[in-house]
């Protein structure tokens, strides 16, 4: 079948040739118009070539890909449309930037600064006394320290445990979580204690972010429970203190 198909288009393509030829070289003697081909529909084709008849010239089969088009929005102007572009760029999750345990640890410094060494009039006011405490002591007192051992204790605890519960839940979460958990330690210290002590220090409020971190944390991984309990034996023996 394939060599009858083949013949078939020698004998067309030569046919073509020669009254094409004579027709150029003797116009007048042929008044008829040169062959006109046909070609099949896409649809009759069934080979690399196929011609149907003696009057049907072979149509080549290829076929063309599709070109795909997908909408695309840009908005801006030099690195901002090459970031566009990057498709096949994975997406990264965004970092939250830890601003608020760094003010907190600022504060902290501060005071102790104002307290120690320019011995500022008025810090001391910010201590809790239990003899007659203000309301705002229960609150200050978490910013107060006794010594610079007493500081730098609660602040390397403090940015550990506040960084985790910043990453997690937030800057308004780690401000209200110190507050809270700092002043109520120093309540439950003014309740227990003896009238003629004076609260200071963050101890209270180290305490409270680790159990929040631990909360936001929780896994049973063994490596992340050997981590709570080596830190938190600390932590309990520092704030029982």
């Amino acid at each position: 079948m394939a060599s009858s198909q083949l013949l078939q288009l020698r004998q067309l393509a030569a046919l073509r040739f020669r009254s094409d030829s004579a027709v150029a070289m003797f116009p007048s003697a042929f008044p008829i118009p040169p062959l006109q081909l046909k070609t099949l529909p896409f649809s009759s084709l069934s080979g690399p070539f196929n011609a149907a008849g003696p009057n049907k010239m072979p149509l080549p089969l290829t076929t063309r890909r599709p070109l795909l088009r997908f909408p695309c929005r840009l908005s801006g102007s030099g690195p901002d449309i090459i970031s566009q572009l990057e498709l096949g760029k994975p997406d990264e999750k965004p970092v939250k930037r830890v601003n608020g345990i760094f003010w907190i640890i600022l504060l902290n410094l501060g005071i102790y600064v104002a307290d120690h060494l320019f011995q500022v009039q008025g810090i001391k006011s910010l201590y809790l006394y239990h003899n007659w405490p203000a309301w705002y002591q229960f609150l200050t007192a978490t910013f107060c320290h006794a010594d610079w051992n007493h500081l730098s204790s609660n602040l390397f605890f403090l940015y550990i445990f506040g960084k985790l519960v910043e990453e997690e839940e937030g800057n308004f979460a780690l401000w209200f979580c110190y507050i809270i958990t700092g002043a109520g330690a120093n309540l439950v210290s003014w309740l227990l204690l003896p009238r003629n002590s004076v609260s200071v220090g963050a101890s209270g409020a180290v305490f409270g972010l680790f159990a929040i971190s631990i909360l936001v944390k929780m896994s049973w991984d063994w490596r992340k429970i050997l981590e709570v309990l080596i830190l938190g034996q600390f932590v309990i023996k520092r704030s029982s203190e």
